[in-house]
Order: structure tokens, then sequence, then C-alpha cells
């Protein structure tokens, strides 16, 4: 969360605890059934999520029509291939291993941001992430 504070790329940012939680948020089922419509902007999943891990948190997005467009970058420390390949097989956009030292994290993740913020354009009804200013 700091990393992505100091980016100052994101307005909102949802963290949840588990997988299971990431799904109910992303369904708006659950605790998070009151949430606003419409789908995230982007979906930062790590591999190792207690509950639900990343790879069938990204399944269930791909298999599901209303939630299939949304960008998933797979942020993990795992540089395992069986890893790499089994999260592009599923449907990620990218996926990031993550850097050990705070500062290339921090660059890293502002880095990722920039992109999506900036450079890519996002599926018709997601949420925008919008540039912070200040």
């Amino acid at each position: 969360m700091l990393a992505l504070e100091r980016s100052q790329l994101a307005n909102d940012v949802v963290l949840v605890r588990d997988g299971a939680e990431a799904l109910d948020y992303l369904r708006r089922e659950g605790e998070h059934a009151d949430r606003a419509e419409g789908n995230p902007a982007l979906v930062l999943l790590d591999l190792k999520l207690p509950k639900v891990n990343g790879l069938e948190v990204l399944e269930a997005v791909r298999s599901n029509p209303s939630l299939r467009s949304v960008p998933v970058v797979m942020l993990t420390s795992s540089q395992e291939e069986s890893d790499l390949v089994r999260s592009y097989e599923l449907g990620v956009n990218a996926y990031v291993v993550k850097p050990v030292d705070f500062k290339q994290f921090v660059s890293a993740v502002s880095d990722l941001g920039m992109f999506w913020a900036v450079l890519n354009e996002p599926p018709p009804g997601s949420l925008r992430i919008d540039r912070r200013h200040g």
C-alpha cells in the first residue's frame, strides 16, 4: 500500500485480505454486495493468497463474462517458470516479479501504475485509473 501511495497513481485502492474476499469484491457478493457498480480498472494479484490462491482467482475472473475484460497483473515473488506459464495460460495481462529491495519495488509499482494509468486503454465499462496531481 505504501508503494502505491508513493506512486500517486491511483485514487482508490481496495485491499482485500485473501482470494475469497477478492472474488466477493469483484463479484459484488458477501460483505462487498453493496459496493458501487463497475469493474476495477486493474486487479493486482499475488499467487500466494490465503484461502483462494491467485491462479484460482484469475481463473474465476476469466470465466466470468462480466469480469473477463478486467486487466489482471500477477505481482508476485515467484520466479517459477510453471507459475509464469500457468498465469498466461489462464489469461493474465502481465506477470511482474516483485523486487526484494523496497526502493526497487516502489519504482516497479510506479512504472506499472504509469503504464495502466497513462498508456493502456481500459475496456469499456471499467473505472479508469486517474493520476493524482499535487
